[in-house]
Formats: structure tokens, C-alpha cells, sequence
């Protein structure tokens, strides 16, 4: 056994900057990205906050570092498909699915003006996914254009929201048809009934309803390109 080594515990793992990243990420998960400070960063990996800018240079650094993590996390377009519709659809639930899991991301995915691989590789393929596809480079930028701002916005529309499952979205439904008449707001009053109180229902649903009518367009777009 060596000296400072208790034989009860483990040596502690060796500090990285994917493990710095990862502590990173958790802590904003939790606490939201204010609450992220090196001295917190420090103390959830055991290390002072100073041992850490051998790994990141600094705050922007390690900001850009988590965005890249939040990216790696998003399925990329097979690079041998030419099934266009189906790739970008897979992509952008997951994309969703990421950005619900990392709320604080949102608003900051293209931000970075210094971007990381996994950044850089999810951007290429889906480029390369469209163009082998057909589409041209104009429609290509349009097509990411408007698919981002799609995911993107729903991304900040759910983040807002004051629910978190089906079952909060119920009860809140139901909390507010009880605070108006609904006799003077009946289309709002129709929409929780027959919608949002439906059994099974759940406002994730609402994204890809969304999504596919943007598939839809970009469909008709670069059909009439050919």
C-alpha cells in the first residue's frame, strides 16, 4: 500500500477533461448553468478549483466543452443513407430528447465560436446526409435553417412550460378550466377537454406533429428542384 492510500478506498480516478466535462454538465443539469462555478466544478471532481484549468482553459472553454458533450449525444444521420426524410426526423427527436435532458443548452447550441469535434461532426453529416440526398446547397442551408429552428424553438417553448409529464399536464388543465367560465372561452375550454385531458395524452407529441408538416415542405422544395 502506498503512502496517503486507504486500504478501504479505491484510488480516485485519474482527472480528465471529459471528466471535468462530465461533472460540468451534471451540475448545470441540476442547478442550471448560473449555479456553475469552478469552485463548485473543483469540488464535485475533488480537486481544487485551480487543478482544473490544467484541462480547460477557461470558463468559455469549459462552456464550450459541454456544448460539445450535449451534441455527442445526438444520433447522427447514417452516412451511407439516402432515405433523407427518415434521417432528419430520427436526428431531430433526438435532438429534442437531448436538449430536454440539458435545458440549460438550449439557446446556446450554436452559439460557440469555437466548436468542438463532436460539434463540427454532427453539422457535417447532416449536411452530407441532404447533399447526397439531392438537395442543392441553397435548399441544404435552408433545410437546416428551418429544421434547427424548429427543434430549437420547441426546445424553449417546453423549457418554459409549467409541467413536466402527462399527468401535471392534467392536472393543470384542469386546474385552469375550473378558473374561467367556460361558456366565454369555449374554444379554450374544447381544446382541454378534447385534447389535452384525452387519455394518453402528452405534449411531446406535439413535436412531431410539428416536425413532420417542416419534412413535408422540405419534401415539396426539393422535389420541385429537380
Amino acid at each position: 500500500m502506498t503512502a496517503g492510500t486507504s486500504p478501504d478506498r479505491p484510488p480516485r480516478a485519474p482527472l480528465t477533461r471529459d471528466r471535468v466535462l462530465q461533472a460540468a454538465v451534471a451540475l448545470a443539469d441540476a442547478d442550471g448553468l448560473p449555479a456553475l462555478t469552478m469552485r463548485r466544478l473543483g469540488e464535485a471532481v475533488g480537486v481544487e478549483a485551480m487543478s482544473l484549468y490544467t484541462h480547460v482553459a477557461n470558463k468559455s472553454d469549459l462552456l464550450d466543452g459541454m456544448i460539445d458533450t450535449v451534441f455527442a449525444e445526438i444520433d447522427l444521420p447514417p452516412s451511407d443513407s439516402r432515405d433523407w426524410r427518415t434521417s432528419m426526423r430520427l436526428r431531430a427527436i433526438s435532438a429534442r430528447r437531448a436538449l430536454a435532458r440539458h435545458r440549460w443548452a438550449i439557446g446556446l447550441m450554436e452559439s460557440r465560436t469555437t466548436p468542438g469535434p463532436a460539434t463540427l461532426r454532427h453539422h457535417d453529416a447532416v449536411l452530407a446526409c441532404l447533399r447526397t440526398a439531392g438537395f442543392s446547397i441553397e435548399l441544404a442551408a435552408h433545410a437546416y435553417s428551418a429544421l434547427d429552428s424548429y427543434i430549437y424553438g420547441f426546445a424553449l417553448q417546453e423549457r418554459g412550460l409549467p409541467f413536466d409529464s402527462p399527468d401535471e399536464t392534467a392536472r393543470l388543465a384542469q386546474s385552469m378550466l375550473a378558473q374561467f367560465p367556460a361558456d366565454q372561452y369555449p374554444y379554450l375550454a374544447e381544446m382541454a377537454t378534447h385534447h389535452v385531458l384525452r387519455p394518453g395524452y402528452d405534449y411531446a407529441d406535439e413535436f412531431t406533429f410539428g416536425l413532420d408538416l417542416v419534412l413535408d415542405g422540405l419534401e415539396r422544395a426539393v422535389s420541385g428542384q429537380r
